[in-house]
């Protein structure tokens, strides 16, 4: 070993010189490391004698070996290639860096102390080895996350080989090659790495010499891999067989659907298939089914807003509406309204587009357009099934919004999404669509507005003092001094400095002094505003505001929201 590693000890003999447990507590160890194979310090954390971060902090102070956190270093794919992944995981370790000039890799241990495992990294590379220590947790999180890279890329690589001739065009030729392994592997791995980085979808774009390989990651795309073009054929008619797609036809857009099991999560991916100048492009989206099983509270629900919400449910009937842009997350907060609301004394029907997850006790439509059934019919059939509360996925047209109100006024609760910028603006969209304001102002009960920013990452975290600019922007006297957090960027964020999203929402409620707003005639978008403003409504500004000042998000995220509403 080099740097400030010290000699080998063994651990057992270690902690008892250290009065950190006894002969008798290490016999009882061995004796189970001896039945079970596990590693010693793995059965002593699993006993209580102390903590994993403890035994660590033990390590690290007794041996001169540097602890490290993976999260926050940045590890080298050329130096975790070095060792190979069956020998990395039979020994739980990574190679986070390679000096060639002084032949010496450095790699990240749980068990530093394990002479014979760094022999073997010694055998496999040739090179000298430096420990570092870290837990075991985040060495096997980096496995997938590395390796996974590597054989993405070694994939594209030795496909690329095999047909460096000519991209292929013929049909058949394209089916008999996707027996071949690294297409069928390039695709697991793009489909695996992108659901362990919580990605929300992935592009897969042809351009002239290049297939660009993106995820979206928080709401913003990041470039993974760049394989040759002549990848991309196979790549596409792949994906295309998975969806049950026409793998003849490339001049017309195609849309599909792929059900796959990753780490034993299910998860469904929407297949979008668009014609460009260079090839098909292939947009996955990827909804993790366990992603919508949240509480209000997970989804960024303040106090206040989560009881108006409350309130607005426990109505007997009426229209509660959940409005945003695309990819806000309003499929997710109607998820959780419904999993609240769900009883065994209430009948609960939904008509979805498409139904993106199956909920116990509740029946659910999915539209289907070449057979007829819109979201227009499928809720004329609904109301002949006697329901309690009807979930509609969208309200698109006015038929619709026509159906859903008159529902409403007839004693039935429901719940739906609508694209607005913001609670007020709702009323004036359903206006517009032709529902009259007499109806809207007996059927509707209340909106959620929402938008979903981007949280500081935990890993690179900094605190900094507001500017003058800053100060000005959250209402903030000149004289006050105020603290906000932003991320530095980091490997665990891909250097963005945000990991994770938390929705921020407005809440009207829908009372007296705003529906007599509603009789005013040319009723604008402002003359609500005010007036439920007037009443307690917390903006959207205003609820992103708050978490900028306790840390969750920037005040960039935030001007983003206000830039939104204007």
């Amino acid at each position: 070993m080099e740097g400030k590693n010290k000699k080998s000890v063994r651990l057992g003999d270690l902690l008892i010189d250290l009065g950190k447990i006894t002969i008798e507590q290490l016999d009882n160890a061995l004796l189970e490391q001896k039945n079970t194979n596990k590693k010693l310090g793995e059965i002593l954390v699993e006993k209580n004698y102390f903590t994993e971060n403890e035994l660590l902090e033990i390590l690290s102070e007794q041996t001169g070996i540097e602890r490290v956190n993976l999260s926050n270093y940045n590890i080298r794919q050329r130096a975790v290639v070095m060792i190979p992944e069956v020998l990395a995981r039979r020994l739980v370790l990574i190679a986070v860096d390679l000096d060639k000039n002084r032949n010496i890799i450095t790699v990240a241990m749980s068990d530093p102390l394990n002479i014979y495992a760094i022999e073997d990294v010694k055998m496999a590379t040739g090179m000298q080895v430096k420990t570092l220590l870290a837990s075991k947790s985040s060495i096997i999180n980096n496995f997938g996350k590395y390796y996974g890279r590597s054989v993405a890329e070694t994939a594209a690589e030795q496909f690329a080989k095999e047909n460096a001739i000519a991209e292929i065009e013929d049909v058949d030729a394209i089916n008999d090659n996707l027996s071949n392994a690294p297409v069928v592997k390039l695709v697991d791995v793009i489909l695996n790495q992108a659901v362990k980085y919580g990605a929300s979808d992935i592009h897969i774009e042809p351009f002239e010499d290049i297939v660009r390989i993106r995820y979206r990651i928080d709401g913003q795309l990041i470039e993974m891999m760049t394989p040759t073009k002549n990848v991309h054929s196979a790549l596409v008619t792949r994906i295309k067989i998975m969806a049950s797609l026409n793998i003849a036809e490339k001049r017309v857009p195609q849309d599909g659907r792929i059900e796959i099991i990753i780490d034993t999560v299910a998860v469904d991916l929407r297949i979008s298939i668009l014609p460009t100048v260079y090839g098909e492009k292939v947009v996955i989206r990827i909804l993790n089914r366990n992603s919508f099983m949240r509480t209000k509270k997970e989804l960024g629900f303040s106090d206040h807003n989560e009881k108006l919400l409350d309130e607005t449910l426990k109505l007997p009937n009426g229209i509660v509406l959940v409005t945003g842009p695309t990819g806000s997350g309003k499929t997710t907060t109607l998820y959780t309204i419904l999993n609240e609301i769900n009883d065994s004394r209430k009948n609960i029907i939904t008509v979805e587009d498409p139904v993106e997850y199956k909920l116990d006790g509740i029946n659910q439509v999915q539209v289907n357009e070449k057979a007829g059934l819109m979201f227009s019919t499928g809720l004329r059939s609904i109301l002949r099934q006697d329901p309690d509360i009807i979930m509609i996925g969208e309200i698109r047209d006015s038929e619709t919004a026509e159906i859903a109100v008159r529902a409403a006024i007839t004693g039935h609760l429901v719940v739906s999404t609508i694209h607005t910028n913001d609670a007020a603006s709702t009323i004036i969209r359903l206006i517009d669509i032709g529902i009259p304001p007499y109806l809207i102002i007996s059927s509707l009960r209340g909106i959620v507005a929402q938008r979903l920013v981007k949280k500081v990452c935990p890993k690179c975290e900094e605190e900094y003092e507001a500017s003058l600019e800053e100060k000005n922007l959250l209402g903030i006297e000149e004289n006050e001094r105020v603290i906000l957090h932003r991320g530095k960027g980091c490997p665990f964020c891909h250097g963005t400095g945000y990991s994770g999203r938390i929705a921020v929402h407005e809440v009207l409620k829908l009372n007296r002094n705003i529906r007599e707003v509603l009789y005013k005639k040319d009723v604008t978008t402002d003359d609500i505003k005010d007036v439920a403003v007037k009443e307690g409504l917390i903006t959207l500004f205003e609820s992103c505001k708050d978490i900028v000042l306790d840390g969750t998000t920037t005040i960039d995220e935030m001007i983003n929201i206000g830039f939104s509403l204007d």
